[in-house]
C-alpha cells in the first residue's frame, strides 16, 4: 500500500455510514419542498438540475463513454428503476397523505426481497448468518417506525406507490450489480437521470399542473437533494453496489429509517421513543450481522 492509495481506502471505509447518513437526509429534503410542488414536477426540475451539473463535470473532466448500445440501455434501465421508480414512489405516496413512517416500513422490506432474489439474478449465495441479521434488521425497523403507524392516510393509491418505490429499488440494486458492472460513475449518471427524467415528464405532463411555489425553503430543499442526495449519496450507492455484494449493500437501507428518525427528531423537533431508540439498536445490530465478512 502507498500513500497515494490511502485517500481511496478511506474512501471505501466511511462510504457506508456515510451514504446512510446522506441518504436518509433525502427523506427530510422531501418533506421540506414538497409543501411548494407536485411531486412529479419536483422531481424533474431536480434531475434537470443534475443533469447539467453532472454533463458539465463528464464533458470537461472528458468521462469515458460506453462504448456499446447495449450498455447505454442497460445503464439507463437500471436508472429509471433507481431514480425514476424509487423516487417517483416515494414522493407520490407521501403527497398522496401515506403516513412517512408507513411507506419507510414498505421500503424498509427491500433487504429481505433482494437477498430472496440475489441468487437468481446475481448468483450470490445468502447465509443463514445474513437472514438472521436481515430479518433482525427488518424487525428494528418496525421498531423505530411503530411509534408513528397509523390508519390516517392509508390508501390503496399511496400503497401502491410505496410498493413501487420497494419493487424499484430493489430491482435497480440487482440489475446495476448484474449488468452495470463498468459504470462510469460521472457519465453513467447522467445517462441514468435522463433516462428516469424522460419516463416521468410524460405523467407529470399528464397529471401535474408543473407550477412551482418558488420560496427560500423551496430552493434549500431542492439544492439538497440536488448536491447532496443525487451527487453525493448516489454516487456513494454506485460505489457500493460496485465493491459489495448486492445482499450486503441493501443491508444497509435498514439503517435509513433509525436515520431519518433522529434527523427529524434533532430538525423538526419529531417525537423519539424509548421504543424507536431500542428498534436503532437492534436495526443497528442486524445491519452488523448481514454485511460481515
Amino acid at each position: 500500500m502507498t500513500e497515494k492509495d490511502l485517500p481511496r481506502i478511506w474512501l471505501l471505509a466511511v462510504s457506508p455510514g456515510l451514504f446512510v447518513l446522506l441518504w436518509s437526509t433525502g427523506f427530510i429534503g422531501a418533506k421540506l419542498g414538497l409543501p411548494y410542488a407536485e411531486p412529479l414536477t419536483f422531481l424533474i426540475v431536480r434531475f434537470a438540475c443534475v443533469i447539467g451539473l453532472l454533463g458539465t463535470l463528464a464533458l470537461v473532466l472528458r468521462r469515458p463513454w460506453p462504448q456499446r448500445p447495449e450498455h447505454w440501455f442497460h445503464i439507463a434501465i437500471a436508472g429509471i428503476l433507481l431514480h425514476g421508480g424509487y423516487l417517483s414512489g416515494v414522493f407520490l405516496a407521501i403527497h398522496r397523505g401515506m403516513p412517512a413512517g408507513v411507506v419507510a416500513l414498505v421500503v424498509g422490506i427491500q433487504p429481505l426481497l433482494t437477498a430472496f432474489l440475489s441468487a437468481s439474478m446475481v448468483g450470490e449465495r445468502v447465509s443463514a448468518r445474513q437472514w438472521a441479521g436481515l430479518v433482525l434488521g427488518f424487525a428494528g425497523v418496525t421498531l423505530v417506525v411503530w411509534e408513528k403507524l397509523g390508519l390516517a392516510g392509508l390508501s390503496g393509491a399511496g400503497l401502491v406507490f410505496s410498493a413501487l418505490a420497494l419493487g424499484s429499488i430493489t430491482l435497480g440494486t440487482l440489475y446495476q450489480k448484474r449488468f452495470c458492472a463498468e459504470l462510469d460513475l460521472w457519465s453513467g449518471s447522467v445517462i441514468q437521470f435522463v433516462a428516469a427524467a424522460l419516463v416521468l415528464l410524460p405523467f407529470a405532463l399528464a397529471f401535474e399542473t408543473m407550477r412551482i411555489e418558488w420560496s427560500g425553503r423551496f430552493a434549500f430543499a431542492l439544492g439538497w437533494l440536488i448536491f447532496v442526495l443525487s451527487l453525493g449519496a448516489i454516487s456513494l450507492l454506485h460505489l457500493l453496489i460496485r465493491r459489495g455484494a448486492a445482499t450486503r449493500v441493501s443491508a444497509l437501507f435498514y439503517l435509513t429509517p433509525p436515520t431519518t428518525a433522529l434527523l427529524a427528531f434533532l430538525i423538526f423537533g419529531e417525537k423519539l421513543g424509548l421504543t424507536a431508540v431500542a428498534g436503532m439498536a437492534i436495526a443497528a445490530l442486524g445491519v452488523a450481522i448481514a454485511v460481515r465478512k
